[in-house]
């Protein structure tokens, strides 16, 4: 695996923000180094809810990224992973806690009106316009904008993703499982976001294909753009995490920086195999 933690890796290009986003970090910086949690630019705060009028899936979960961080919530399956993003989204109702975007609580907010705020998500499944052209996916992603900068953004991203410059007049659903998945990410960065939501990035792709997905998610968050994940990679997530969540039955069972983490006996024994 490339290491996440070396000074010069990644593009860092910080265009593709939205401006008055803070746009550098130092590379590989702890957890423990930065803000405390509650001060966090992104941060679903004791969230506890669950779908229409079902039971609690999330249970007082705290999840939460700054700039130039990824931030990867793992465990195991039925934990709530996928849930935690999505009510940060706010794709489920919230019957306790608060969700915060620089400093603002959108809590109450659709998950349309929390894209014109700065969030872009990249949901697990049906995530591209397969019949469009991988150019036609990207525009897209811009129909919330109303500068003349989109030529530039699409460029940057061609850039970031040079398979999607090469494939522009193709349609995305005849490429790749790991080509689909970075239209997908490209068409969330042409809304020029705040903040990056994954679900599951590199599910069903091979290896080979997951580690060059982590490599273009390292070079997105080196520019300076807060990167939300869930996966179900646990052991190469962590290993390119500023900060990590894992979750059981809803809760926050561990948090720390992705070295601490892999590092942890209980989270190795418990989740990572050994």
């Amino acid at each position: 695996m490339t290491n996440a933690y070396q000074d010069d890796r990644g593009n860092k290009d910080a265009s593709i923000t939205k401006r008055g986003t803070p746009s550098t970090m130092s590379p590989g910086t702890a957890t423990g180094e930065r803000s405390h949690t509650q001060d966090a630019f992104l941060i679903g705060d004791s969230m506890t809810g669950g779908y229409g009028q079902g039971p609690d899936i999330l249970h007082d979960c705290t999840i939460a990224v700054n700039p130039g961080e990824i931030a990867v919530i793992v465990g195991p399956n039925g934990a709530g992973k996928s849930t935690g993003m999505k009510a940060v989204f706010g794709m489920l109702n919230l019957r306790k806690g608060a969700v915060r975007l620089d400093g603002e609580d959108i809590t109450a907010l659709s998950p349309q009106d929390r894209v014109v705020k700065g969030m872009g998500f990249v949901p697990q499944t049906s995530n591209i316009f397969g019949s469009m052209t991988v150019q036609e996916n990207l525009e897209m992603g811009a129909f919330i904008r109303t500068d003349d900068k989109i030529v530039e953004t699409m460029e940057q991203i061609f850039e970031l993703f040079p398979i999607l410059g090469d494939k522009r007049r193709q349609a995305a659903g005849e490429l790749s499982g790991g080509q689909r998945q970075q239209v997908a990410v490209g068409r969330a960065l042409m809304t020029k976001p705040k903040v990056l939501m994954l679900d599951e990035p590199t599910a069903g792709v091979s290896p080979i294909v997951m580690d060059e997905l982590f490599d273009r998610i390292i070079e997105v968050s080196r520019t300076g753009i807060p990167i939300l994940m869930v996966e179900q990679n646990a052991r190469q997530a962590l290993e390119i995490a500023d900060r990590g969540y894992v979750l059981v039955q809803g809760r926050n069972a561990h948090t720390g920086t992705g070295k601490e983490l892999l590092a942890d006996d209980d989270v190795r024994r418990s989740f990572l195999g050994g």
